[in-house]
């Protein structure tokens, strides 16, 4: 174990210890935890439904596909704008039996994780879902995310929990809806309990819904249920701080859901369902809901690409090197056979993203590790504007601790007082509580508290944990 910014082994004990006598075990009243078999429950039970408009004319057609990191099986991710490029010929050749990118393996997939903890007395859980797309028109890696608080969580879902609030990303903005807001819809099943969401199409438009943005869905389940089991309906949706309906070219739906599944009459995608798992329309174009194709997701794990970011991680692969992140790991990274694929302690990850499709080698952004919502520290508003600013708590978080709800900063909640314009812990996370906050360098939450991780205190940070079986087998 090595230790960066001046921190001995000693001082690091030192500090572990305050965290732990600051936040005693009588700080957290259930000290029970779920099993990974009912963690995986909850983030299939609510995963969302997403209605996505395609622009698929022009042989583009498929680029509005959810798809996953290695959808090309050659363990390369900044080739991944480039090659999905060339999508279109990945399709023909399933279409015309040619053989052509064969070896190609789509599986649309949404990369999670689940956050347990405890807060006066009760189990609460954050589930976060990134929607993988390999580009947008600008750029590889497109970062669209939701995330939801659940409160009053037992053993298994459906059992009397709630959802608290939804976030969604738009752009650089996270635009939140409360349980009692009408603009939040969900599909109620057997099964579980989907959040409606809107996406846009992969390319541009001025000044209008574009580049995989996210919306919720503003009609109740009951009547787009009643729409899209009618062939010659028209396949459209109401959406939020948007005053047309939206078309809808492809129904995204999560396989772990039977009910959502067969409601929705959904099908896997693979090479030899491709061909008629595609729209051709372009995004002007209003579909009736006969020629939507509705097409199954899985669940990964956003812990499953964490050690591509890492020093020794073979990062060069994906990542550019020019902007370098500290994080004190309190435990390694365990991979789904047990096997630690980044070591505690200090470690560097590096962030942006690597994209040889461009002179530069980059679009500018960065992955999970520096987005402001894997530590919680974006800020929420309810209604997004056309230039896609939001305020900034994620720098005042970092540098000076940023002063939650009850008067705590990230480092005297961690016990890492040093932390503080130096380095991230492991377990630093911001909970919302789903009000919004007027003050640009403020929100409204709190930090999780010492070691509020831990099974004794009926914690868990998944984001570190590789939850899902990778599947390598799969079609």
């Amino acid at each position: 174990m090595h230790f960066k910014r001046g921190i001995s082994p000693a001082a690091l004990t030192a500090l572990v210890l305050l965290a732990m006598g600051l936040f005693s075990d009588s700080a957290f009243a259930q000290s029970w935890s779920l099993t990974p078999a009912q963690r995986q429950a909850y983030l299939q039970y609510y995963a969302p439904i997403i209605l996505k408009r395609g622009n698929g004319n022009n042989n583009e057609h498929g680029r509005d596909w959810v798809t996953n990191f290695d959808f090309d099986r050659d363990g390369n991710f900044a080739n991944n704008r480039q090659n999905w490029k060339i999508l279109n010929q990945y399709i023909d050749g399933a279409q015309y039996g040619t053989g052509a990118y064969s070896h190609w393996r789509i599986r649309p997939t949404l990369y999670t994780s689940l956050i347990e903890f405890v807060d006066g007395g009760a189990k609460s859980l954050v589930l976060i879902y990134h929607v993988y797309h390999a580009l947008d028109e600008s750029g590889i890696h497109d970062w669209e995310r939701i995330e939801m608080l659940v409160r009053n969580v037992g053993g298994s879902p459906g059992s009397g929990e709630y959802v608290d609030h939804v976030t969604i990303t738009r752009h650089h903005e996270h635009i939140v809806r409360r349980s009692y807001d009408s603009s939040l819809n969900f599909m109620q099943t057997a099964t579980g309990k989907h959040v409606l969401i809107w996406q846009a199409e992969w390319s541009t438009r001025t000044l209008a819904t574009d580049k995989q943005e996210l919306h919720f869905v503003t009609n109740p389940y009951s009547w787009v249920g009643s729409q899209h089991v009618s062939p010659t309906a028209r396949a459209e949706v109401n959406i939020n701080n948007e005053d047309k309906k939206k078309n809808v070219h492809y129904a995204f739906v999560p396989e772990g859901s039977p009910a959502a599944v067969s409601a929705w009459n959904a099908s896997p995608l693979n090479y030899s369902t491709a061909p008629g798992l595609v729209s051709r329309y372009d995004n002007e174009t209003n579909a009736r809901w006969g020629a939507v194709p509705r097409i199954t997701y899985e669940l990964q794990d956003l812990a499953d690409i964490l050690p591509t970011h890492w020093q020794y991680g073979g990062y060069q692969t994906h990542w550019l090197d020019t902007k370098g992140i500290d994080i004190l790991m309190e435990s390694p990274i365990i991979n789904e056979s047990g096997q630690a694929e980044v070591s505690a302690g200090m470690q560097r990850f590096f962030t942006p993203s690597r994209d040889s499709s461009e002179s530069s080698q980059t679009d500018g952004r960065e992955g999970y590790l520096d987005k402001t919502w894997f530590y919680g520290v974006h800020s929420i508003e309810r209604d997004a504007d056309r230039s896609g600013s939001s305020a900034d708590f994620k720098t005042p978080a970092y540098q000076t601790g940023g002063l939650d709800s009850r008067g705590r900063t990230r480092g005297s909640a961690s016990g890492y007082l040093n932390s503080h314009n130096a380095f991230w812990w492991q377990h630093d996370y911001f909970v919302h509580t789903g009000d919004v906050n007027d003050k640009d360098s403020a929100e409204t939450g709190f930090w999780l508290p010492g070691a509020w991780y831990q099974a004794a205190n009926g914690g868990f940070d998944g984001r570190w944990v590789q939850l899902f079986d990778d599947r390598p087998w799969a079609p």
